[in-house]
């Protein structure tokens, strides 16, 4: 594997190549909760003065009308990913009242499933399947699960790149199917590797204990109000979290675009009893989308998703299907609860150079059997991984957890250097950064926070409404002429709402024929 990384570095060094490699585009996809100044969920609608949350492009919402999403365009620059994002904080923070960001990933206290409002998109048929959809994944895992919040980072190579590469491949496929099959290689060696990211970005090891009610959660207590693992890094990427026991036996295969869209497509028309149980449509009311195993293909939780681009009312599958994977999205990472607006540039610069090694890397396929060690190692570091002398499957044995992590990390400083040639851009400072914490967990996200927690001997749910504030504070304090896109998020919130408006008087079909031809 070590030696065909070599060759295609060494091939994309060339100037003109390098140069290619370095135009990559990024965004962000940031959740946080709502919350009120006591640090409930918020029950309050979805703040008109954000726009829709159906059109906007920039803040929607996720599960909840009080899980909020901030979404930042593709950007040439990590910087200017950052610089969005801010602005997108410091906007929504002047139009919420005295409501507060959640600044962690787990959620606030939250009593009950019912104490959690579901998003409503209004009355158009696109507007209702969204909500209904929701709904869904209430009955099916409860919405307390889905008031967990996390980042996804988009990234693709630029166009340009993939004719270059194709051709020092010596590749005579469709353009269309190399830049496909390279993307899901990175895919396949991204969930080969995930347990990195849940081990340097995980911070989430502590959850408030009303999030573990009715069910045996195997963490320590830190307090009254807080449950905790004590080598723990990512509850939310843990079988507390996501890791549901639903999804536990569906797998979608990354070894071809192919089979991935065979599998997912699979997976949304494979009936399921525990889910017919729920009923579809009751009463004349929507409980969920369908009884399968899926509703639709969004409900499928991976650390990775190959993506495209759709058209309206085009199905994720379909547009892979018409014009092959485009980019990335990651969605392995916890939110950074030190950093105003959930992650930072150093970040930014180490996941970009972790997707290209990923994608250089020798990427075979993987069998049922490699699956089931990927899928142990995973469980193993969000629960475990700062557990002295863990120790990781890999091919036929076993290898200590920091002398794989350095290994990686070795490997992508070459990287690096690719893109960062004379050092100014951080890329590689970014990479043996964080090698640092695989020597050390004490410098890890998660053992940072624990030991804040003891020092201040401050329940999870105290420390996360303080943090809140400061945060509420920074932002106001930022001086509205550094807004950069003010503008744009000013008029992106008032055109959304006349969008909105618009697609609900336009819609001609009745609910049921439009829900039919979207799942036909």
């Amino acid at each position: 594997m070590a030696e065909l990384l070599e060759t295609r570095l060494l091939k994309l060094s060339a100037p003109e190549a390098a140069g290619l490699v370095r135009g990559g585009l990024r965004g962000v996809e940031r959740e946080c909760l709502r919350i009120t100044p006591d640090g409930r969920l918020a029950q309050t609608p979805h703040p008109p003065a954000l726009g829709s949350a159906l059109t906007n492009a920039f803040i929607t919402t996720d599960y909840s009308e009080a899980l909020l999403e901030f979404v930042t365009p593709p950007q040439a620059w990590n910087w200017q990913t950052i610089q969005f994002l801010c602005d997108i904080h410091q906007f929504t923070m002047e139009r919420i009242g005295d409501e507060l960001l959640w600044p962690l990933s787990m959620p606030c206290r939250i009593k009950s499933d019912a104490e959690v409002p579901i998003a409503y998109y209004g009355t158009s048929n696109i507007g209702r399947m969204k909500t209904i959809y929701r709904r869904g994944l209430g009955h099916r895992y409860g919405s307390m699960m889905q008031a967990i919040s996390g980042v996804h980072y988009n990234y693709s190579l630029p166009d340009a790149f993939w004719p270059l590469y194709r051709d020092l491949e010596g590749d005579r496929t469709a353009l269309k199917d190399f830049r496909s099959a390279a993307y899901l290689g990175a895919v396949r060696n991204v969930r080969r590797l995930d347990w990195l990211l849940l081990y340097l970005f995980g911070a989430s090891p502590a959850l408030c204990r009303s999030f573990a009610q009715g069910r045996e959660s195997g963490l320590d207590e830190l307090d009254r109000g807080t449950l905790y693992g004590p080598w723990a890094t990512s509850l939310r990427m843990s079988d507390l979290g996501y890791r549901n026991d639903a999804q536990a036996n569906l797998v979608v295969s990354a070894n071809s675009l192919g089979e991935y869209i065979r599998d997912l497509s699979h997976a949304t028309k494979l009936p399921r009893a525990e889910f017919a149980r729920i009923g579809v449509k009751v009463d004349g009311d929507y409980r969920q989308l369908s009884a399968n195993q899926l509703q639709i293909e969004n409900e499928f939780y991976s650390t990775i998703r190959p993506k495209r681009v759709i058209k309206p009312g085009e199905r994720p599958t379909a547009a892979l299907l018409r014009g092959g994977v485009q980019y990335v999205e990651l969605r392995a990472l916890d939110i950074s609860p030190w950093d105003p607006v959930g992650l930072n540039q150093r970040q930014l610069r180490f996941l970009e150079v972790f997707l290209i090694y990923c994608l250089l890397l020798d990427s075979p396929p993987i069998p049922a059997a490699e699956q089931e060690c990927i899928d142990l190692n995973h469980g193993l570091v969000a629960r475990r991984g700062r557990e002295p002398g863990l120790r990781l499957l890999r091919g036929s044995g076993d290898i200590g957890l920091q002398a794989w992590g350095l290994s990686i990390c070795n490997g992508m400083v070459a990287v690096a250097r690719l893109l960062d040639p004379d050092g100014k851009q951080g890329h590689v400072e970014a990479v043996r950064h964080h090698a640092k914490a695989v020597e050390d967990p004490a410098q890890t996200p998660s053992a940072a926070l624990i030991a804040e927690l003891q020092d201040r001997q401050q329940s999870l749910a105290d420390y996360g409404l303080d943090l809140a504030r400061r945060t509420r504070e920074y932002f106001l304090s930022l001086g509205t002429e550094l807004n950069q896109h003010r503008e744009a998020l000013v008029a992106e919130a008032a055109e959304s709402l006349r969008r909105q408006a618009e697609m609900e008087a336009d819609d001609e079909l009745d609910f049921d024929e439009y829900l039919a031809r979207y799942l036909a």
